[in-house]
């Protein structure tokens, strides 16, 4: 019963880097797609016709 706020503690700080080690995922992800997922909207958007017309 003693080491229960510790375990608890731990968990937090398991749950905080798995939390940043997507978070670093989602950023590379980002930055590497970015330009294409730009591209991609320019495109829809030419076809579309235009930027709200």
């Amino acid at each position: 019963m003693l080491f229960a706020p510790k375990e608890k503690g731990q968990g937090l700080v398991e749950y905080a880097l798995i939390l940043v080690l997507v978070a670093i995922v989602v950023i590379v992800a980002l930055r590497l797609l970015g330009p294409t997922i730009s591209t991609i909207f320019t495109d829809i958007n030419t076809e579309l016709g235009g930027a709200g017309g």
